[in-house]
């Protein structure tokens, strides 16, 4: 996969379109988690320091097609001011008089932003023939394209996809390493290879397996998907989160897994509370003894302890998906538990994004440690389960 990179741009002076993931978690208006921003300045840096103008697309939320005040990009704008210490003026509209306006007084080494790209229906539209529209309005403002959000590059959009075809384009320095990251762990990762998994879903992460399953030495499964795989094995996991239509195909993978030679870790105690909530009643016990009633919501002590060795010699480690309900600091060990030993292996250390990323933030895990933590959850699992991809496919070279 050969795919160029904003090193092999002359930028200056130039209008370049940077597509960034900023859709940041907010909390009456305030961002509660500025980590994708963060992970955006680098390449902005890149550009600005080599004398482009940057103007930034990105989306925040899900809003129907029309501005929608709760989804205005004005906190990212004012965040990422304050991390490149300038001004980070923004359009009030997506690709109207404001937008061309804001991009006409940029000067050489400044920033702009555009209002969410999703105010505009034909962004998400089905529709190519909308998305090229769209595009060709912003080209007609603009010189290069370069590829920064990761988080949306699973997607035909038409600040992704169409976009990129309208323009010369290159992958800005995230999604060049997120693609490079990835192609290493799916092509010759170094053994032992270990893959984690959690989440609370089976029906989420079975293609994963099912791509994965005769390339990893070992797969890790905790979390709510854990139960399913117990279930499949005959034992009883009470009120635990189960998935009885994927009983079957688990049981194939394990049948799958023991044919290929591949070890699955699953759990052998976990921490069972009476209800879903924070303040409920807890107790640990194995995974033969879950009374009915009780549900499974973090790993227990014993089955730390054996993930925890099981990640020790490997060579590379990929995780998704948390090991509990770590937002709750009842049910938060087994994540921490997981993301601390990571950090302590001197191999290839891959967090696959999403609710793993989130979790690293919260739970305050030195972030320095890993090799690698991925800012898309969504292209992330695509990635692994081995899809192309139409955001990093019209940007590899013919």
């Amino acid at each position: 996969m050969s795919i160029r990179g904003i090193d092999q741009f002359d930028v200056a002076g130039k209008v370049v379109f940077v597509r960034s993931d900023l859709n940041v978690p907010l909390e009456a208006g305030q961002i509660t988690d500025d980590g994708r921003i963060r992970a955006s300045v680098p390449t902005i840096e890149n550009l600005r320091s080599r004398g482009a103008r940057v103007v930034i697309l990105a989306h925040l939320g899900r809003p129907k097609g029309e501005p929608d005040a709760k989804n205005s990009l004005a906190p990212a704008a004012t965040r990422l001011g304050e991390i490149l210490k300038c001004e980070v003026p923004l359009a009030s509209d997506v690709c109207g008089d404001s937008a061309a306006t804001v991009i006409g007084h940029l000067n050489d080494g400044e920033v702009a932003m555009l209002e969410n790209v999703r105010f505009d229906p034909r962004e998400t539209s089905k529709a190519t023939d909308q998305r090229r529209e769209l595009a060709s309005e912003w080209a007609k403002l603009g010189d290069l394209y370069v590829s920064d959000g990761f988080g949306v590059v699973h997607r035909d959009q038409a600040s992704v996809t169409e976009l990129a075809a309208a323009l010369p384009h290159a992958a800005g320095l995230l999604v060049k390493a997120e693609v490079e990251v990835f192609a290493k762990v799916l092509g010759q990762p170094d053994r032992p290879y270990v893959v984690v998994l959690g989440g609370s879903k089976v029906s989420d992460k079975l293609k994963v397996i099912e791509n994965l399953i005769s390339n990893v030495d070992r797969l890790i499964i905790g979390g709510g998907m854990c139960f399913t795989f117990l279930a499949a094995l005959g034992k009883s996991v009470g009120s635990s989160l189960l998935e009885t239509e994927q009983i079957e195909n688990v049981k194939n993978i394990l049948q799958t897994a023991k044919t290929v030679g591949v070890e699955i870790i699953l759990p052998v105690d976990v921490v069972i509370a009476d209800k879903f909530a924070a303040d409920a009643n807890t107790q640990i016990v194995s995974v033969d003894d879950i009374p009915d009633g009780w549900m499974g919501l973090d790993i227990g002590p014993k089955t730390i302890d054996i993930f925890q060795a099981k990640l020790g010699d490997a060579k590379t480690i990929v995780w998704n998906g948390p090991m509990g309900v770590f937002e709750m600091a009842a049910f938060a060990t087994g994540t921490k538990a997981v993301a601390e030993a990571m950090t302590k292996n001197s191999g290839m250390t891959v967090v696959g994004g999403g609710d793993s990323a989130a979790a690293v933030r919260l739970l305050k895990v030195d972030e320095s440690k890993f090799s690698h933590i991925s800012t898309g959850g969504g292209a992330s699992l695509e990635f692994l389960e081995g899809k192309s991809l139409p955001g990093i496919s019209v940007l590899e070279d013919n």
